[in-house]
């Protein structure tokens, strides 16, 4: 077994509140100079900056994970995180036919930049990317789960789209195997609040600015080689799903 330090809750220029800085190749480098191995890069319901997140990611000796962060219909949060690029592109398209489509407003939200892994715009997202889907927090971990992939709550210590926050606790139904913190010091309090007991404690940045990325200090073990990727998703996906 070895420590893996992990992020797995980034955002890219795709997102329209991500920094135009956080190319694919930006996140890379920056994840590399953290000392982080694996990195997800998971923007607002769309998985369309992951496939040039993986070339960048792999010059970098970063193990890239596919991952979405999705807005449920209650408004909440939830991380998604895939152990094949494949699936994710795949989720991508359904959670596009689930969106309320309205024109985004560059000048008020931001750009939504679609790269490719050199960093060159190859698109750029036309309608606003963080609105609320029609997917259920009871139904997004089915709907994940057909496309291969995992998923649990994200930033449930936030008021902002936190599903602690939108629904004032943490719900028996559906029932998620990991939930993600975004404050370490918030972990024993959280534990204490809301029994927290045999779920894995997932501790990401959810950073939209290259400076806000965090120095390696949160690991999981796993058994899996470093030079094995494909190894390294399956048995973490495995890990946080159950």
């Amino acid at each position: 077994m070895r420590e893996y330090f992990y992020d797995l809750h980034l955002h890219s220029c795709l997102s329209p509140c991500g920094d135009e800085d956080n190319t694919p190749n930006n996140i890379a480098g920056m994840a590399s100079l953290c000392g982080l191995d694996i990195v997800a890069l998971t923007d607002h319901n769309t998985c369309k900056n992951c496939p040039a997140f993986f070339e960048a990611a792999e010059r970098c000796g970063i193990i890239p994970i596919a991952g979405m962060e999705l807005t449920t219909s209650e408004d909440i949060h939830v991380v998604c995180l895939f152990e094949r690029l494949e699936d994710a592109m795949r989720f991508d398209e359904f959670v596009d036919t689930a969106r309320l489509k309205i024109k985004n407003k560059p000048n008020i939200f931001g750009e939504q930049l679609i790269l490719d892994g050199f960093d060159n715009v190859i698109g750029k997202e036309e309608y606003l990317l963080p609105n609320a889907t029609s997917i259920s927090i009871e139904d997004a971990p089915d709907a994940v789960r057909r496309y291969g992939g995992i998923c649990y709550p994200a930033h449930i210590d936030r008021m902002s789209n936190g599903i602690i926050a939108v629904l004032g606790t943490l719900p028996p139904s559906p029932s998620f195997s990991a939930i993600e913190l975004h404050s370490r010091d918030k972990q024993e309090e959280y534990q204490r609040m809301y029994d927290l007991s045999g779920k894995k404690i997932v501790i990401s940045s959810d950073a939209h600015y290259l400076q806000d990325m965090r120095d390696a200090e949160n690991w999981v073990l796993l058994s899996a080689e470093r030079d094995d990727p494909d190894a390294v998703r399956h048995e973490l996906i495995k890990a946080l799903g159950g």
